[in-house]
């Protein structure tokens, strides 16, 4: 089958498109086959596509020495994606061939940037009807990701979070426009920091305060505003240093930040044991969330896709158009 894959890790050009690739199996009851109409880029593939991680990937993948062969590659990129599924594993009791799914799928499983792709059914949902493929394909990863900072470590939620002061720092990217509207919608105070040619997103999608980093020293502005009650920081870098100065004292307020190193976040976040369910699916169809999509590539453009998003500045998240890729 039609996929993109690397044979190495590196820059972007390990990016390999073949046709060749092994069509996927089902190995345990409980899994399903997807076929892919769209996927969407995250900070992770980058990451993964460098080789970071990757021996404690392989420990995940073969985790008892089984594999005959001690290679990942060729490995297949991209965790969301949306489509259709083709076949069900013998305990698949949720869902049958032709409904219409999106999922994030872990990072030591083969990816979404191709034709088919094989998931378990926890880390499967119905997508939402009023999202296109497309739309769909955006949401899964940041969607887990956001909510499991916010919700599983932060300890925000529904009934807690009204008049909470939040801070998000890179709140224009993939999980920041997710976390924006999610913590907006259960009633916080939300500052979001962005470059100034994102402050009318960030407006339209509920952010009481835009703050532009480039507009002077970041860490100066911030220290005017009162103190925050949660800080989830998509920057990383400098910013680890100075933004638990910015959190209110001895009230439980919580500082997490998704950058470094991503295989300790994701396994503290849980972000990777079919959380879909209980996050993303209560967050699109009880809150409204609405999919930000920064620019759609088809399916023949992946490289450049990578290229973007590697340029950073995204407003919301890369995705790829997979079904037309004639």
């Amino acid at each position: 089958m039609p996929s993109w894959v690397i044979d190495r890790y590196g820059r972007n050009d390990v990016l390999r498109f073949t046709r060749d690739m092994v069509f996927p199996i089902i190995h345990f009851p409980n899994e399903v086959i997807i076929k892919v109409h769209a996927a969407s880029l995250n900070p992770i593939d980058l990451s993964m596509r460098s080789g970071y991680g990757a021996t404690a990937l392989n420990m995940k993948r073969d985790p008892l020495k089984l594999k005959s062969m001690d290679t990942e590659f060729p490995l297949t990129l991209g965790r969301d994606v949306s489509g259709i599924i083709m076949e069900c594993g013998l305990s698949v009791s949720y869902f049958k061939p032709g409904d219409e799914v999106w999922a994030a799928i872990p990072p030591w499983k083969q990816g979404t940037l191709s034709e088919f792709v094989v998931a378990s059914g926890n880390e499967v949902s119905f997508k939402p009807k009023c999202l296109s493929h497309t739309e769909a394909a955006s949401l899964p990863y940041v969607g887990l990701t956001a909510w499991s900072a916010v919700n599983q470590v932060g300890g925000l939620n529904r009934s807690n979070c009204s008049g909470k002061r939040v801070l998000i720092l890179g709140a224009s990217g993939g999980v920041g426009t997710f976390a924006v509207q999610l913590v907006k919608a259960w009633g916080a105070h939300v500052t979001a920091v962005c470059s100034h040619d994102a402050s009318t997103l960030m407006k339209k999608l509920g952010a009481d305060d835009v703050i532009d980093y480039r507009s002077g020293n970041l860490e100066e502005q911030l220290k005017t505003l009162p103190l925050f009650d949660f800080i989830l920081d998509n920057v990383g870098g400098s910013t680890e240093k100075w933004a638990l100065d910015l959190l209110k004292k001895w009230s439980g307020a919580t500082y997490v930040t998704l950058v470094t190193p991503f295989l300790i976040n994701m396994d503290k976040l849980g972000v990777a044991d079919g959380m879909l369910q209980t996050g993303v699916t209560v967050g699109s169809k009880t809150l409204k969330i609405q999919p930000v999509i920064d620019q759609v590539f088809p399916f023949s453009e992946v490289p450049k896709a990578f290229l973007k998003l590697e340029g950073g500045h995204a407003r919301g998240k890369t995705v790829i158009d997979v079904i037309s890729k004639k």
